[in-house]
């Protein structure tokens, strides 16, 4: 078996919904990452032997097989495949599961994988039929099976219930969250991950560098003032501020076997140790990272206490409580740069983001592993772990 080693990783900023990619192509936004990967380590495009690219709303703008699309607008010619998928929220980490197999195979030696979401031009959800994403998107015969069809917001309240989890407790990560983005941003810890993003905003020229949904300075006192989103007062615990936001971005790893990135004289950032996909009950839904998680240790023979560093994806704060509470981690290790209830979840995009981060944190401590995890709608988890080379 090869290794699979993370050479670069890089994202775009992320822009809020309705914010400074409003007018930028889903596509364009695809193809960000890849010029960027192009210009830093020096690669002709038909280096490239495939393009795994995550995306959960493929459909209009980000239809047509997007993953092909993405190298072509980047200027890579026509001598580049590429592959669109939707694992629904792991579809970026999924993008880099996939790629890792294949080289660790042997089947290809170079590729690009990652993601792309732009939630406000191709909004969540477009996807059901008839542009539903309720009960009326499934057939009939699913009911034979389960006994109901619950959205991730009744499921993140569910998980909410049975851990006893308070409004309180749940808003106290959140501070933590933002104010973590805030000291990794004023640190320069995003410099080398986040590449500036030239387009058009109202047909004017703009760079965005900076994601723009975090709120550093938020409080206890501000949150407890947000309305519910998903259930009536005194009934519910999940609020704007406690859910990951809503944006629009892209992200992007180079992705080659330990020998061919050596020998082109590339230096790896990371090796990708092990991954693995769980099914959970799809009606809590979002409890995937807790097995996920467990599973992909005992594949590698590894415990908890031999990785440095963590990413759970913070869908909903209930998840990553709930993660904790199983796994007994300190919160201190978990999203050290803050989490998508900061810097938002641009869909497909988040699970390549997320393992980017991880890979820059690893190489800038000089810790040695991390594992990355994501809750999954429909009931599943992926997990990751990479070490530092």
């Amino acid at each position: 078996m090869h290794n699979a080693v993370i050479v670069d990783a890089v994202r775009t900023p992320f822009g809020k919904r309705d914010g400074s990619f409003r007018d930028t192509h889903p596509q364009d936004l695809a193809a960000k990452p890849l010029e960027a990967l192009e210009e830093r380590n020096g690669f002709e495009p038909e280096t490239i032997e495939d393009v795994v690219y995550g995306c959960v709303t493929p459909i209009d703008e980000q239809g047509l097989n997007i993953g092909r699309i993405a190298p072509m607008v980047a200027g890579w010619g026509d001598v580049v495949p590429g592959v669109q998928l939707n694992r629904m929220c792991g579809s970026g980490q999924q993008a880099v599961n996939f790629a890792t197999a294949n080289v660790m195979a042997g089947q290809h030696d170079v590729l690009v994988a990652g993601g792309v979401e732009h939630m406000t031009r191709v909004p969540m959800g477009s996807d059901g039929a008839d542009g539903v994403s309720g009960a009326d998107a499934v057939t009939d015969t699913y009911f034979e099976h389960f006994d109901e069809l619950t959205h991730q917001g009744e499921g993140a309240e569910r998980i909410a219930e049975e851990y006893d989890f308070t409004r309180e407790e749940l808003d106290e990560l959140v501070v933590d969250s933002q104010q973590r983005w805030g000291e990794a941003w004023e640190e320069g810890r995003y410099d080398d991950q986040i590449v500036p993003v030239e387009t058009e905003l109202d047909d004017e020229p703009v760079t965005v560098e900076q994601d723009e949904h975090p709120r550093p300075k938020t409080d206890l006192e501000t949150l407890s003032n947000l309305p519910l989103s998903f259930r009536e007062e005194g009934e519910g615990v999940h609020h704007p501020g406690n859910a990951s936001g809503i944006v629009d971005g892209s992200s992007a790893l180079l992705i080659a076997s330990e020998d061919v990135a050596r020998e082109r004289g590339w230096e790896p950032m990371a090796r990708i140790v092990q991954t693995e996909v769980v099914g959970v009950d799809p009606v809590t839904m979002l409890t995937g990272p807790i097995p996920a998680t467990e599973q992909v240790l005992e594949k590698t023979d590894l415990e908890l206490a031999d990785i440095d560093l963590f990413e759970v994806n913070e869908a909903f704060a209930s998840v990553v409580a709930a993660w904790l509470e199983e796994t007994g981690v300190s919160w201190e290790n978990v999203n050290v740069n803050g989490g998508a209830i900061a810097h938002g979840h641009p869909l497909g995009a988040t699970g390549a983001a997320l393992l980017t981060k991880l890979a820059h944190e690893l190489e800038r401590t000089g810790q040695e592993r991390a594992l990355s995890t994501m809750c999954i709608g429909f009931g599943q988890g992926v997990a990751t772990i990479i070490e530092r080379v």
